[in-house]
Protein backbone atom coordinates (compact mmCIF):
# COMPACT_ATOMS: atom_id res chain seq x y z
CA UNK A 1 0.00 0.00 0.00
CA UNK A 2 1.24 3.21 -0.99
CA UNK A 3 2.40 5.76 1.97
CA UNK A 4 -0.26 8.28 0.59
CA UNK A 5 -2.91 5.89 0.77
CA UNK A 6 -1.63 4.55 4.29
CA UNK A 7 -1.37 8.14 5.73
CA UNK A 8 -5.50 8.74 4.46
CA UNK A 9 -6.64 5.19 6.15
CA UNK A 10 -4.92 6.55 9.19
CA UNK A 11 -6.17 9.78 9.25
CA UNK A 12 -10.16 8.62 8.79
CA UNK A 13 -9.96 5.49 11.32
CA UNK A 14 -8.71 8.37 13.99
CA UNK A 15 -11.00 10.91 12.89
CA UNK A 16 -14.02 8.76 13.13
CA UNK A 17 -12.88 7.20 15.99
CA UNK A 18 -12.77 10.95 17.76
CA UNK A 19 -16.17 12.01 16.44
CA UNK A 20 -17.47 9.09 18.52
CA UNK A 21 -15.69 9.61 21.60
CA UNK A 22 -16.55 13.48 21.32
CA UNK A 23 -20.21 12.26 20.90
CA UNK A 24 -20.63 10.09 23.61
CA UNK A 25 -19.08 12.78 26.12
CA UNK A 26 -21.09 15.98 25.07
CA UNK A 27 -24.21 14.41 23.62
CA UNK A 28 -24.38 10.98 25.25
CA UNK A 29 -23.16 12.89 28.73
CA UNK A 30 -20.33 9.85 29.68
CA UNK A 31 -18.01 11.16 31.85
CA UNK A 32 -14.07 11.23 31.19
CA UNK A 33 -12.99 11.21 34.77
CA UNK A 34 -13.56 7.98 36.91
CA UNK A 35 -15.01 9.82 39.57
CA UNK A 36 -18.09 12.03 38.35
CA UNK A 37 -20.87 13.27 40.05
CA UNK A 38 -23.97 14.75 38.26
CA UNK A 39 -27.35 16.44 39.55
CA UNK A 40 -30.29 13.71 40.53
CA UNK A 41 -33.57 15.05 41.20
CA UNK A 42 -36.10 13.08 43.18
CA UNK A 43 -39.53 14.08 42.58
CA UNK A 44 -42.52 14.20 44.71
CA UNK A 45 -46.41 14.09 44.76
CA UNK A 46 -48.27 12.86 47.73
CA UNK A 47 -52.10 13.20 47.93
CA UNK A 48 -53.99 13.05 50.77
CA UNK A 49 -58.12 13.23 51.17
CA UNK A 50 -60.48 11.48 53.01
CA UNK A 51 -63.08 9.70 50.74
CA UNK A 52 -66.47 9.78 50.10
CA UNK A 53 -68.57 6.45 50.31
CA UNK A 54 -68.12 4.25 47.60
CA UNK A 55 -66.01 3.81 45.10
CA UNK A 56 -63.36 6.39 44.94
CA UNK A 57 -61.21 7.43 41.11
CA UNK A 58 -57.88 9.91 41.80
CA UNK A 59 -56.40 11.64 38.65
CA UNK A 60 -53.24 12.77 38.42
CA UNK A 61 -51.24 14.64 35.94
CA UNK A 62 -47.88 13.22 35.77
CA UNK A 63 -44.88 14.71 33.73
CA UNK A 64 -44.55 13.16 29.98
CA UNK A 65 -41.20 13.27 28.28
CA UNK A 66 -39.90 16.79 29.81
CA UNK A 67 -38.04 18.96 27.85
CA UNK A 68 -34.11 19.01 28.50
CA UNK A 69 -34.81 16.05 31.09
CA UNK A 70 -35.29 12.36 31.21
CA UNK A 71 -37.27 10.13 34.19
CA UNK A 72 -34.68 7.11 34.91
CA UNK A 73 -37.49 5.66 37.91
CA UNK A 74 -41.20 6.33 38.08
CA UNK A 75 -42.96 4.77 41.42
CA UNK A 76 -46.44 4.25 41.80
CA UNK A 77 -47.75 3.86 45.74
CA UNK A 78 -51.34 3.33 46.13
CA UNK A 79 -51.78 0.65 48.10
CA UNK A 80 -55.12 -1.50 47.20
CA UNK A 81 -55.83 1.00 44.65
CA UNK A 82 -55.62 -0.18 40.74
CA UNK A 83 -53.81 1.89 38.44
CA UNK A 84 -54.11 2.85 34.86
CA UNK A 85 -51.84 5.31 32.83
CA UNK A 86 -52.48 6.94 29.71
CA UNK A 87 -50.62 9.41 27.46
CA UNK A 88 -51.72 12.22 25.48
CA UNK A 89 -50.15 14.45 22.75
CA UNK A 90 -49.26 16.95 25.61
CA UNK A 91 -49.80 15.25 28.91
CA UNK A 92 -49.93 11.94 30.30
CA UNK A 93 -52.27 11.24 33.52
CA UNK A 94 -52.22 8.45 36.20
CA UNK A 95 -55.51 6.69 37.45
CA UNK A 96 -56.13 4.95 40.71
CA UNK A 97 -59.21 3.46 42.05
CA UNK A 98 -60.96 1.62 44.39
CA UNK A 99 -64.28 0.39 45.12
CA UNK A 100 -64.36 0.95 48.88
CA UNK A 101 -61.86 2.88 51.25
CA UNK A 102 -61.73 4.21 55.02
CA UNK A 103 -59.51 6.63 56.63
CA UNK A 104 -57.58 9.36 55.46
CA UNK A 105 -56.01 8.11 52.05
CA UNK A 106 -52.45 8.62 50.87
CA UNK A 107 -50.67 8.18 47.41
CA UNK A 108 -47.79 9.03 46.19
CA UNK A 109 -46.01 9.39 42.96
CA UNK A 110 -42.68 9.31 42.56
CA UNK A 111 -39.69 10.21 39.97
CA UNK A 112 -36.13 10.66 39.44
CA UNK A 113 -35.07 13.26 37.00
CA UNK A 114 -32.07 14.07 35.21
CA UNK A 115 -30.55 16.49 32.60
CA UNK A 116 -31.22 14.76 29.14
CA UNK A 117 -28.75 14.70 26.09
CA UNK A 118 -31.10 17.42 24.11
CA UNK A 119 -30.77 20.72 26.09
CA UNK A 120 -32.66 22.27 23.83
CA UNK A 121 -36.38 22.00 24.25
CA UNK A 122 -38.84 21.11 21.28
CA UNK A 123 -42.00 22.23 22.18
CA UNK A 124 -44.11 20.47 19.00
CA UNK A 125 -47.82 21.52 21.44
CA UNK A 126 -50.62 22.43 18.69
CA UNK A 127 -51.34 25.91 18.07
CA UNK A 128 -54.64 26.62 19.36
CA UNK A 129 -56.68 30.09 20.45
CA UNK A 130 -58.73 29.59 23.50
CA UNK A 131 -61.91 30.73 24.42
CA UNK A 132 -61.86 35.07 25.60
CA UNK A 133 -62.93 35.42 29.03
CA UNK A 134 -66.81 36.36 29.26
CA UNK A 135 -66.76 40.05 31.11
CA UNK A 136 -69.36 42.36 32.13
CA UNK A 137 -69.08 45.81 32.40
CA UNK A 138 -67.28 47.89 33.59
CA UNK A 139 -64.58 44.94 33.28
CA UNK A 140 -65.19 44.55 29.89
CA UNK A 141 -64.34 47.96 29.29
CA UNK A 142 -61.41 47.78 31.47
CA UNK A 143 -60.16 44.98 29.52
CA UNK A 144 -60.54 46.69 26.31
CA UNK A 145 -58.62 49.84 27.75
CA UNK A 146 -55.56 47.85 28.89
CA UNK A 147 -55.59 45.97 25.94
CA UNK A 148 -55.29 48.96 23.58
CA UNK A 149 -52.90 50.42 25.90
CA UNK A 150 -50.63 47.40 25.65
CA UNK A 151 -50.70 47.10 21.71
CA UNK A 152 -49.36 50.91 21.38
CA UNK A 153 -46.01 49.61 23.08
CA UNK A 154 -45.54 46.32 21.86
CA UNK A 155 -44.32 45.09 18.04
CA UNK A 156 -44.56 41.57 18.26
CA UNK A 157 -46.49 38.65 19.09
CA UNK A 158 -43.92 37.78 21.94
CA UNK A 159 -43.54 41.63 23.12
CA UNK A 160 -47.49 42.42 23.25
CA UNK A 161 -47.58 38.70 25.86
CA UNK A 162 -44.63 40.32 27.85
CA UNK A 163 -46.11 43.79 28.26
CA UNK A 164 -49.09 41.86 29.47
CA UNK A 165 -47.63 40.26 31.98
CA UNK A 166 -45.85 43.16 33.32
CA UNK A 167 -48.78 45.98 33.37
CA UNK A 168 -50.56 43.02 36.07
CA UNK A 169 -46.95 42.74 37.81
CA UNK A 170 -46.10 46.48 38.12
CA UNK A 171 -46.31 48.24 41.19
CA UNK A 172 -48.37 50.46 41.65
CA UNK A 173 -51.02 48.95 39.62
CA UNK A 174 -53.25 50.48 36.86
CA UNK A 175 -56.18 51.06 37.34
CA UNK A 176 -57.32 48.66 34.32
CA UNK A 177 -55.51 45.87 36.13
CA UNK A 178 -56.87 46.48 39.71
CA UNK A 179 -60.22 46.49 38.13
CA UNK A 180 -59.43 42.86 35.88
CA UNK A 181 -57.36 41.50 39.20
CA UNK A 182 -60.49 41.15 41.54
CA UNK A 183 -61.00 37.52 42.52
CA UNK A 184 -57.94 36.57 41.06
CA UNK A 185 -56.39 35.62 44.34
CA UNK A 186 -53.90 32.60 43.04
CA UNK A 187 -50.80 32.42 40.45
CA UNK A 188 -52.90 30.11 39.13
CA UNK A 189 -56.13 32.19 38.31
CA UNK A 190 -54.28 35.22 37.10
CA UNK A 191 -52.60 32.64 35.10
CA UNK A 192 -55.41 31.42 33.29
CA UNK A 193 -57.02 35.17 32.70
CA UNK A 194 -53.59 36.19 31.02
CA UNK A 195 -54.55 33.67 28.51
CA UNK A 196 -57.69 34.37 28.16
CA UNK A 197 -57.20 37.80 27.39
CA UNK A 198 -54.75 36.98 25.19
CA UNK A 199 -57.20 34.50 23.17
CA UNK A 200 -59.51 37.77 22.94
CA UNK A 201 -57.20 39.10 20.51
CA UNK A 202 -56.43 35.60 18.76
CA UNK A 203 -52.88 35.17 20.05
CA UNK A 204 -52.49 31.21 21.08
CA UNK A 205 -51.67 30.94 24.39
CA UNK A 206 -51.72 27.86 26.52
CA UNK A 207 -50.48 27.43 30.22
CA UNK A 208 -48.33 24.40 31.47
CA UNK A 209 -46.47 23.91 34.94
CA UNK A 210 -43.25 23.05 36.41
CA UNK A 211 -40.91 23.21 39.02
CA UNK A 212 -37.35 24.83 38.65
CA UNK A 213 -35.07 22.38 39.44
CA UNK A 214 -32.53 23.48 42.40
CA UNK A 215 -31.61 22.88 45.92
CA UNK A 216 -33.94 20.79 47.82
CA UNK A 217 -37.50 22.10 48.52
CA UNK A 218 -39.61 20.10 50.88
CA UNK A 219 -42.39 22.11 49.68
CA UNK A 220 -41.45 22.81 46.40
CA UNK A 221 -44.27 25.29 44.78
CA UNK A 222 -46.04 24.02 41.14
CA UNK A 223 -45.72 27.04 38.94
CA UNK A 224 -47.58 28.29 35.66
CA UNK A 225 -45.61 29.15 33.04
CA UNK A 226 -47.05 31.49 29.83
CA UNK A 227 -46.44 29.87 26.17
CA UNK A 228 -47.68 32.19 23.25
CA UNK A 229 -47.10 31.05 19.71
CA UNK A 230 -45.64 33.90 17.48
CA UNK A 231 -46.67 31.73 14.17
CA UNK A 232 -43.36 30.22 13.93
CA UNK A 233 -42.72 28.68 17.25
CA UNK A 234 -43.83 28.29 21.03
CA UNK A 235 -42.10 31.60 23.38
CA UNK A 236 -42.19 30.92 26.94
CA UNK A 237 -42.62 33.83 29.55
CA UNK A 238 -41.99 33.67 33.21
CA UNK A 239 -45.25 35.12 34.66
CA UNK A 240 -43.50 36.66 37.47
CA UNK A 241 -40.82 38.77 35.72
CA UNK A 242 -42.00 38.66 32.04
CA UNK A 243 -38.62 37.87 30.68
CA UNK A 244 -38.76 35.20 27.68
CA UNK A 245 -36.83 32.03 27.30
CA UNK A 246 -37.31 28.57 28.20
CA UNK A 247 -35.00 28.39 31.85
CA UNK A 248 -32.33 25.82 31.57
CA UNK A 249 -33.62 24.12 34.86
CA UNK A 250 -37.47 24.23 34.26
CA UNK A 251 -39.02 20.54 34.62
CA UNK A 252 -42.15 20.87 32.48
CA UNK A 253 -44.94 18.41 34.61
CA UNK A 254 -48.24 19.15 32.63
CA UNK A 255 -48.85 21.17 29.55
CA UNK A 256 -52.44 20.15 29.72
CA UNK A 257 -55.74 22.63 30.24
CA UNK A 258 -57.46 19.74 32.59
CA UNK A 259 -56.52 20.74 36.40
CA UNK A 260 -53.86 18.11 37.84
CA UNK A 261 -55.58 16.77 40.39
CA UNK A 262 -59.00 15.38 40.34
CA UNK A 263 -60.51 13.47 43.26
CA UNK A 264 -64.29 12.18 42.75
CA UNK A 265 -65.43 15.49 43.57
CA UNK A 266 -63.86 15.73 46.64
CA UNK A 267 -62.90 19.87 46.71
CA UNK A 268 -60.87 19.10 50.28
CA UNK A 269 -58.32 16.69 48.01
CA UNK A 270 -54.62 18.33 48.29
CA UNK A 271 -51.52 17.36 46.41
CA UNK A 272 -48.00 18.64 48.20
CA UNK A 273 -44.95 18.43 45.92
CA UNK A 274 -41.16 18.18 47.30
CA UNK A 275 -38.11 17.93 45.17
CA UNK A 276 -34.70 16.69 46.75
CA UNK A 277 -31.33 17.27 45.09
CA UNK A 278 -29.06 14.50 44.73
CA UNK A 279 -25.71 13.14 43.48
CA UNK A 280 -24.98 9.91 41.68
CA UNK A 281 -22.43 8.39 39.41
CA UNK A 282 -22.08 9.94 35.88
CA UNK A 283 -21.45 6.74 34.01
CA UNK A 284 -24.63 4.68 36.11
CA UNK A 285 -26.99 7.46 35.24
CA UNK A 286 -26.01 8.10 31.64
CA UNK A 287 -26.82 4.53 31.31
CA UNK A 288 -30.11 4.51 33.46
CA UNK A 289 -30.57 7.68 30.79
CA UNK A 290 -29.60 5.79 27.58
CA UNK A 291 -31.69 3.26 28.48
CA UNK A 292 -35.18 5.34 28.76
CA UNK A 293 -34.47 7.50 25.72
CA UNK A 294 -32.44 4.77 23.49
CA UNK A 295 -31.50 1.93 24.79
CA UNK A 296 -30.20 -0.05 21.56
CA UNK A 297 -26.84 2.40 22.68
CA UNK A 298 -26.82 0.66 25.64
CA UNK A 299 -27.50 -3.05 24.59
CA UNK A 300 -24.74 -3.08 22.03
CA UNK A 301 -22.21 -1.29 24.29
CA UNK A 302 -19.80 -3.25 26.93
CA UNK A 303 -22.00 -1.79 29.75
CA UNK A 304 -25.07 -4.25 28.41
CA UNK A 305 -22.29 -7.13 29.87
CA UNK A 306 -22.81 -8.59 33.52
CA UNK A 307 -20.56 -6.97 35.95
CA UNK A 308 -18.12 -9.99 36.16
CA UNK A 309 -17.68 -10.22 31.73
CA UNK A 310 -17.69 -5.91 32.17
CA UNK A 311 -14.34 -6.36 34.73
CA UNK A 312 -12.61 -8.66 32.70
CA UNK A 313 -13.09 -6.26 29.49
CA UNK A 314 -11.40 -3.24 31.54
CA UNK A 315 -7.86 -5.14 31.68
CA UNK A 316 -8.24 -6.83 28.41
CA UNK A 317 -8.98 -3.49 26.92
CA UNK A 318 -5.80 -2.01 28.68
CA UNK A 319 -3.57 -4.42 26.59
CA UNK A 320 -3.42 -2.69 23.51
CA UNK A 321 -2.23 0.13 25.36
CA UNK A 322 0.57 -1.68 27.11
CA UNK A 323 1.13 -2.65 23.51
CA UNK A 324 1.14 0.57 22.11
CA UNK A 325 3.84 1.82 24.73
CA UNK A 326 6.19 -1.24 23.80
CA UNK A 327 5.73 -0.37 20.38
CA UNK A 328 6.92 3.35 21.22
CA UNK A 329 9.82 1.99 23.45
CA UNK A 330 10.73 -0.25 21.07
CA UNK A 331 10.63 1.79 17.24
CA UNK A 332 11.96 4.80 18.62
CA UNK A 333 13.45 4.39 21.91
CA UNK A 334 15.02 1.34 20.95
CA UNK A 335 14.39 -0.86 24.07
CA UNK A 336 15.25 -4.54 23.69
CA UNK A 337 12.81 -7.52 25.10
CA UNK A 338 12.13 -10.65 25.43
CA UNK A 339 9.35 -11.32 22.58
CA UNK A 340 6.92 -9.02 20.86
CA UNK A 341 4.14 -9.11 23.89
CA UNK A 342 5.78 -10.95 26.68
CA UNK A 343 6.35 -7.18 28.89
CA UNK A 344 3.10 -6.75 28.32
CA UNK A 345 1.52 -9.82 29.91
CA UNK A 346 4.26 -9.43 32.17
CA UNK A 347 2.68 -6.22 33.49
CA UNK A 348 -0.61 -7.67 33.34
CA UNK A 349 0.86 -10.29 36.19
CA UNK A 350 2.38 -7.23 37.96
CA UNK A 351 -1.82 -6.02 38.29
CA UNK A 352 -1.62 -9.07 41.19
CA UNK A 353 1.46 -8.39 43.05
CA UNK A 354 2.10 -4.95 42.33
CA UNK A 355 5.47 -3.20 41.03
CA UNK A 356 7.85 -3.64 43.16
CA UNK A 357 7.23 -7.11 44.56
CA UNK A 358 6.31 -8.15 41.07
CA UNK A 359 9.96 -7.17 39.79
CA UNK A 360 11.61 -9.08 43.30
CA UNK A 361 9.52 -12.16 42.55
CA UNK A 362 10.22 -12.16 38.59
CA UNK A 363 13.44 -11.82 39.37
CA UNK A 364 13.47 -14.35 42.39
CA UNK A 365 12.01 -17.66 40.00
CA UNK A 366 13.11 -16.78 36.94
CA UNK A 367 16.67 -16.51 38.13
CA UNK A 368 16.25 -20.00 39.94
CA UNK A 369 14.22 -21.29 37.20
CA UNK A 370 17.90 -19.90 34.85
CA UNK A 371 19.99 -22.01 37.35
CA UNK A 372 17.44 -25.44 36.99
CA UNK A 373 17.35 -25.02 33.27
CA UNK A 374 21.24 -24.79 32.68
CA UNK A 375 21.33 -27.77 34.09
CA UNK A 376 18.65 -29.48 32.29
CA UNK A 377 20.28 -28.64 28.76
CA UNK A 378 23.40 -30.61 30.02
CA UNK A 379 21.10 -33.49 29.76
CA UNK A 380 20.38 -32.95 26.10
CA UNK A 381 16.79 -32.80 26.54
CA UNK A 382 14.24 -32.03 23.46
CA UNK A 383 12.47 -28.65 23.55
CA UNK A 384 8.84 -30.01 24.42
CA UNK A 385 9.93 -31.85 27.59
CA UNK A 386 12.72 -29.09 28.88
CA UNK A 387 10.09 -26.52 28.75
CA UNK A 388 7.43 -29.16 30.83
CA UNK A 389 10.13 -29.53 33.41
CA UNK A 390 10.65 -26.06 33.73
CA UNK A 391 7.10 -25.51 34.09
CA UNK A 392 6.88 -27.68 37.02
CA UNK A 393 9.95 -26.37 38.87
CA UNK A 394 8.23 -22.61 38.29
CA UNK A 395 5.28 -24.07 40.11
CA UNK A 396 6.99 -25.51 42.81
CA UNK A 397 8.74 -22.55 43.39
CA UNK A 398 5.80 -20.68 43.32
CA UNK A 399 4.37 -22.54 45.87
CA UNK A 400 7.60 -22.67 47.91
CA UNK A 401 7.31 -18.92 47.69
CA UNK A 402 4.01 -18.84 48.77
CA UNK A 403 4.27 -21.13 51.79
CA UNK A 404 7.34 -19.05 52.88
CA UNK A 405 5.54 -15.17 52.48
CA UNK A 406 2.61 -16.77 54.45
CA UNK A 407 5.16 -18.03 57.76
CA UNK A 408 6.56 -14.30 56.86
CA UNK A 409 3.07 -12.45 57.47
CA UNK A 410 3.77 -11.42 53.99
CA UNK A 411 0.66 -11.23 51.91
CA UNK A 412 1.86 -9.72 48.85
CA UNK A 413 3.76 -13.55 48.43
CA UNK A 414 0.32 -14.74 48.42
CA UNK A 415 -0.10 -13.47 44.92
CA UNK A 416 2.65 -15.39 43.19
CA UNK A 417 0.53 -18.16 43.02
CA UNK A 418 -1.90 -16.07 40.31
CA UNK A 419 1.36 -15.17 37.87
CA UNK A 420 0.97 -16.73 35.04
CA UNK A 421 2.71 -20.00 35.11
CA UNK A 422 3.56 -20.07 31.15
CA UNK A 423 5.02 -16.41 30.95
CA UNK A 424 7.21 -16.98 33.61
CA UNK A 425 8.59 -20.97 31.82
CA UNK A 426 8.51 -18.91 28.74
CA UNK A 427 10.68 -16.01 30.41
CA UNK A 428 13.51 -18.79 31.21
CA UNK A 429 13.51 -20.36 28.56
CA UNK A 430 13.84 -17.31 26.01
CA UNK A 431 16.72 -15.81 28.58
CA UNK A 432 18.72 -19.56 28.78
CA UNK A 433 18.59 -19.26 24.65
CA UNK A 434 19.55 -15.46 24.36
CA UNK A 435 22.57 -16.44 26.90
CA UNK A 436 23.51 -19.30 25.13
CA UNK A 437 23.50 -17.63 21.48
CA UNK A 438 24.07 -14.06 22.03
CA UNK A 439 25.88 -14.30 25.63
CA UNK A 440 25.65 -13.42 29.26
CA UNK A 441 25.43 -9.33 28.38
CA UNK A 442 22.76 -9.38 26.04
CA UNK A 443 20.77 -11.95 27.74
CA UNK A 444 20.92 -9.74 30.75
CA UNK A 445 20.37 -6.60 28.56
CA UNK A 446 17.01 -8.10 26.92
CA UNK A 447 16.09 -9.45 30.77
CA UNK A 448 16.43 -5.66 31.54
CA UNK A 449 14.29 -3.84 28.56
CA UNK A 450 11.69 -6.74 29.38
CA UNK A 451 11.73 -5.14 32.95
CA UNK A 452 11.43 -1.82 32.02
CA UNK A 453 9.03 -1.96 29.36
CA UNK A 454 6.71 -4.23 31.44
CA UNK A 455 7.35 -1.79 34.52
CA UNK A 456 6.13 1.56 32.23
CA UNK A 457 3.36 -0.43 30.69
CA UNK A 458 1.94 -1.72 34.19
CA UNK A 459 1.96 2.22 35.27
CA UNK A 460 -0.16 2.72 32.06
CA UNK A 461 -2.09 0.29 32.41
CA UNK A 462 -3.21 0.44 35.74
CA UNK A 463 -3.82 4.28 36.22
CA UNK A 464 -7.22 4.09 36.76
CA UNK A 465 -8.26 7.59 34.83
CA UNK A 466 -7.13 5.72 32.18
CA UNK A 467 -8.94 2.38 32.59
CA UNK A 468 -11.77 4.19 33.07
CA UNK A 469 -11.73 5.78 29.77
CA UNK A 470 -10.75 3.31 27.64
CA UNK A 471 -13.49 1.37 29.28
CA UNK A 472 -16.47 4.00 28.40
CA UNK A 473 -14.55 5.41 25.24
CA UNK A 474 -12.82 1.73 23.51
CA UNK A 475 -13.34 3.86 20.34
CA UNK A 476 -10.16 5.38 21.91
CA UNK A 477 -8.04 2.62 20.63
CA UNK A 478 -9.13 2.56 17.31
CA UNK A 479 -7.07 6.04 17.17
CA UNK A 480 -4.04 3.75 18.40
CA UNK A 481 -4.70 1.32 15.78
CA UNK A 482 -4.33 4.49 13.34
CA UNK A 483 -1.03 5.83 15.00
CA UNK A 484 0.24 1.66 14.72
CA UNK A 485 -0.06 1.79 11.05
CA UNK A 486 1.87 5.47 11.05
CA UNK A 487 4.54 4.36 12.98
CA UNK A 488 4.82 0.94 11.04
CA UNK A 489 6.73 2.82 8.19
CA UNK A 490 8.96 4.38 10.51
CA UNK A 491 12.51 3.15 9.54
CA UNK A 492 15.09 5.85 10.95
CA UNK A 493 17.74 5.52 13.73
CA UNK A 494 15.98 4.72 17.24
CA UNK A 495 16.87 6.73 20.51
CA UNK A 496 19.48 4.07 21.69
CA UNK A 497 21.04 3.48 18.07
CA UNK A 498 21.96 7.46 18.35
CA UNK A 499 23.57 6.81 21.34
CA UNK A 500 25.41 4.25 20.38
CA UNK A 501 26.94 5.67 17.03
CA UNK A 502 27.29 9.30 18.82
CA UNK A 503 31.56 7.81 19.47
CA UNK A 504 31.57 7.22 15.70
CA UNK A 505 30.60 10.53 14.69
CA UNK A 506 33.05 12.35 16.93
CA UNK A 507 35.72 10.06 15.92
CA UNK A 508 34.49 10.82 12.05
CA UNK A 509 34.49 14.53 12.88
CA UNK A 510 37.87 14.98 14.95
CA UNK A 511 39.96 13.25 11.97
CA UNK A 512 42.87 11.62 11.97
CA UNK A 513 45.56 12.25 14.72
Amino acid sequence: MRKAQLYLLSTAIAVLALAAIIYKWQVLQFPLAPVSDVEVWTLQARIEFAPRKGPNTVTLKVPLSPPGFALIDERFVAKNYSRLEQARRDSREVQWAIRRATGTQVLYYRATAVRSAVQQPQLDFRPRVGDPPVLEEPHASAAQTLLDQVREQSADVATYAQELVRRFNAQPVSEEVALLSEGLDSPEARAQFIGQLLASRNIPARIVHGFELGETQTRAQMRPWLLVHNGTRWITIDLRTAADGWPPNLLLWSASDDPLLEVSNNPRAHVEYSVSRNLADAVAIAERRLKVENEDLINYSLLSLPLQAQATYRILLMVPVGAFIMLLLRNFVGVRTFGTFMPVLVALAFRETRLIAGIALFVLVVGAGLLVRFYLERLRLLLVPRLTAVLILVVLLMAMVSVLSNRLGMEVGLSVALFPMVIMAMAIERMSVAWEERGAGEAIKEGIGTMVVASLAYLVMSYEALEHFVFVFPEILLVLFALSLVIGRYSGYRLLELLRFRALVDQRDAGPG
